[in-house]
């Protein structure tokens, strides 16, 4: 783990020496906000998250009240990987994670993050999944999770979710968003889909779509947003979509993913958005201080 990190960091100062400009377009840090477009600007101008009085507490209960409730079984849960339901060795690496994203996001006034790889079979979505009810097992933070994957979507499946949950039909307008979003307990959703979308990339980067979510952010005031997010070398959905969000999360591949693969990712990433931090999943040489499970490094 130590040697990937020391050729991160031997890119990243490749780049910033460079003589070129464009090519020396190092990672945004964390902490220094970097924004490509109006709207991006626009995201890292918003003000913090405040309920203005009781009556806003109690609209907010209600309408997270008013979501269908989804009740996943264990087995199928564990049988999938998702062990970050409850507490207990193998959910410590993402209460970890979690941790690390919950502080740098309120440092910096962040509510809405994308998790991304450079390709498909890091482990994305089972780490957005397991993050997710990380997240919602501290009593007091509401967080939303969203299928942006469009073209392989996969979260229904993994969470044993039956029936016609179709978020996309929720960003291209034709449905009210709250038909396609389960809630589990009292304070994490699940905006997931069955079948693939038309046209996803067009679909992420049209103005209904941030629309959809600003709208979402306003009823329910999550603390945190999270989208699960293509990855970046299957197409340009994810980057048709940055503009939305106030950070990326980059996940790599143990033994698959390479330096080079991390480093061009994380400059397309710092072009649009904030680098929260990169992830390396499916570690299986790591020494006993290294954690106790397979996800390491932020």
């Amino acid at each position: 783990m130590e040697r990937i990190q020391t050729a991160i960091d031997k890119a990243r100062k490749a780049r910033e020496g460079h003589s070129d400009p464009a090519a020396a377009r190092a990672p945004a840090q964390v902490g220094k906000p970097k924004s490509a477009s109006p709207v991006a600007e626009d995201r890292e101008a918003k003000k913090p998250l405040v309920l203005s009085s009781d009556m806003s507490f109690k609209q907010r209960d209600e309408a997270w009240a008013a979501l269908k409730r989804f009740d996943p079984k264990q087995v199928h849960l564990e049988r999938n990987r998702i062990v970050a339901y409850q507490t207990g060795p193998e959910a410590v690496p993402y209460d970890v994670l979690r941790t690390r994203l919950l502080h740098q996001m309120r440092a910096n006034n962040w509510r809405r993050v994308a998790v991304t790889s450079p390709t498909a079979g890091a482990g994305k979505t089972m780490t957005c999944v397991n993050l997710a009810f990380s997240l919602a097992r501290a009593p007091d933070q509401r967080t939303m999770l969203i299928e942006l994957d469009l073209r392989r979507p996969s979260m229904a499946a993994l969470l044993g979710i039956e029936g016609n949950q179709q978020f996309s039909k929720a960003l291209s307008g034709q449905d009210a968003p709250e038909d396609h979003i389960l809630r589990y307990g009292r304070n994490l959703a699940f905006a997931v889909n069955q079948t693939t979308a038309r046209n996803p990339s067009e679909l992420l980067q049209g103005v209904t779509t941030g629309k959809v979510i600003d709208e979402l952010e306003e009823r329910y005031l999550p603390e945190i947003m999270m989208f699960d997010t293509p990855p970046l070398f299957a197409s340009d959905d994810t980057m048709a979509f940055l503009d939305q969000v106030d950070c990326a999360l980059l996940i790599g591949e143990a033994e698959k993913t390479t330096i080079e693969e991390i480093d061009k990712c994380e400059q397309e990433l710092a072009a649009r958005t904030n680098v929260l931090g990169v992830m390396l999943n499916k570690c299986r040489y790591l020494v006993s201080h290294e954690g106790y499970g397979e996800q390491h490094g932020y």
